[in-house]
């Protein structure tokens, strides 16, 4: 591969390189939705009489620098050197899914995270990464480019299907279906037939009935809740109750910045996680969320013009599954906290509190912005 300098030194081309393509605007939507993270995890702890939970925004500034160092590796390492680890990092992360059913740490009735050296670490974040890296190397090797069939998913498709089956039984059917997701938007991305992926959605929509017996009961029970939250409203509809509140009562300019009721007085369950969302749009209100909403919708649409001008399908199909990843996040997160979807415990994407999803988001950032740079390489 031959790089064109134009008579620059070396040291000079670097320099100058790094300046003209290096993706600015994405790495400032990344940052300035870490701002907006730490002061809603501030302004949600700001009357607690924990001074841990006061102190939760600095440990995830922390992380957040943890995170761009992260994000810097995973940009300067040439991205199709992991096309040639993605099977040994594959089999580490389920080692890692693995060892977490047999001895992780349980939390919330769940068996998710790993501690280490002070942290608490859960595989399954890093296992969104390490399944997007893996699918993008087996797409990449088809001869195949379009209308991939049946028969063509049968490798893919078993290496989604057994981190799956490990994340849903810790109980986390959310990171679940994450990874089914991704699973789907890069094959579809690849190729999959529309009339494949319609046909499949017919089936799957008609047995969903049976499904219902293979959940267990209080996963049965947070789907009765999203249909119908006033029939427990002091059980487990009140998590949806209390953050309809809170974004309805934002009105359309919000309460003011750190002057939220629902959070200050711990009516809102979660509030710098689960439900980051509604204590923002308490606050800030409808043209402050619609605001981070048109954030949010640049930043993917960033992403996309990236995957767009991709050299390599190896590529284009890392930076969908990244680009899909956080999308699904970011509209299930809000969804969930409007009552549309279950509450299953996804986080919002660079604004929840919460170490290993956001180091994972950093990563497919790191990720993207790496293959943003390549494109400026000739062969």
């Amino acid at each position: 591969m031959k790089i064109i300098t134009k008579g620059f030194t070396p040291e000079q081309y670097a320099q100058r390189r790094f300046f003209n393509v290096f993706d600015f605007p994405l790495a400032g939507l990344t940052l300035i939705l870490c701002a907006i993270g730490v002061a809603a995890i501030y302004s949600a702890n700001l009357e607690s009489d924990s001074m841990a939970m006061k102190n939760l925004y600095i440990r995830q500034i922390y992380w957040i620098l943890l995170s761009m160092t992260a994000a810097a590796v995973a940009a300067a390492v040439d991205y199709r050197t992991l096309e040639r680890f993605a099977y040994p990092l594959y089999f580490l992360g389920l080692g890692m899914l693995t060892f977490t059913l047999l001895a992780g740490k349980v939390s919330g009735g769940s068996r998710r995270w790993i501690a280490m050296a002070g942290f608490n670490i859960q595989p399954s974040e890093v296992m969104k990464i390490v399944l997007i890296i893996a699918l993008a190397r087996v797409f990449d090797d088809m001869m195949k480019k379009n209308d991939l069939g049946a028969a063509d998913l049968v490798k893919p498709g078993l290496l989604t299907l057994i981190p799956f089956a490990l994340v849903a039984s810790q109980p986390d059917l959310g990171t679940a279906m994450v990874l089914l997701f991704i699973f789907i938007l890069i094959a579809y991305t690849n190729g999959l037939q529309r009339r494949f992926l319609t046909q499949a959605g017919v089936v799957l929509a008609l047995a969903a009935p049976s499904f219902w017996w293979l959940l267990k009961p209080y996963q049965q029970k947070r789907i009765l809740t999203m249909l119908n939250p006033e029939a427990d409203p002091m059980g487990h509809g009140y998590h949806i109750i209390q953050s309809k509140i809170a974004i309805g009562s934002g009105g359309l300019w919000g309460k003011g910045i750190f002057m939220g009721t629902q959070s200050k007085l711990n009516f809102l369950p979660a509030k710098h996680t689960d439900f980051i969302f509604s204590v923002l749009a308490e606050e800030v209100g409808f043209f402050g969320a619609m605001a981070l909403i048109a954030i949010f919708f640049i930043f993917i649409l960033r992403m996309m013009e990236i995957m767009s001008i991709s050299k390599d399908k190896f590529g284009t199909l890392l930076v969908m599954g990244v680009a899909g990843m956080i999308s699904f996040n970011f509209l299930f997160n809000i969804g969930m906290t409007m009552g549309l979807f279950p509450v299953v415990g996804i986080p919002l994407p660079f604004i929840s509190y919460g170490g290993s999803a956001l180091l994972t988001n950093f990563i497919g950032l790191g990720l993207v912005l790496n293959v943003s740079m390549e494109r400026f390489r000739l062969d």
